[in-house]
């Protein structure tokens, strides 16, 4: 297990992230869901992503669908952080 595998682990069990359901899989993830104010102040928008270990999800991909809390989300785009070892996806809530 990678550094960064035990750096995840270690978060989840501090309750630190949580559980996203992916093609019949739960994986502990880092989410975010940061509101932005577009049309000049008149709408918030949020912007929901993901952070995790690539090892967790290797074949997560634009239009995949994941699931966490009882909502769902599609992958909008899944980039390489750093060394390769963590990833990020941005989602669109359906």
């Amino acid at each position: 297990m990678g550094l960064i595998e035990r750096l995840y682990e270690a978060a989840d069990r501090a309750g630190l992230l949580v559980i996203a359901d992916v093609e019949g899989r739960s994986v502990a993830v880092d989410f975010s869901s940061a509101d932005e104010t577009v049309l000049d102040g008149l709408l918030r928008a949020a912007d929901y992503t993901i952070r995790f270990p690539a090892s967790a999800l290797p074949e997560l991909a634009t239009g995949h669908t994941l699931s966490i809390a009882g909502v769902t989300y599609q992958v909008r785009d899944v980039r390489s952080i750093g060394d390769g070892s963590e990833r990020r996806a941005d989602l669109s809530r359906l």
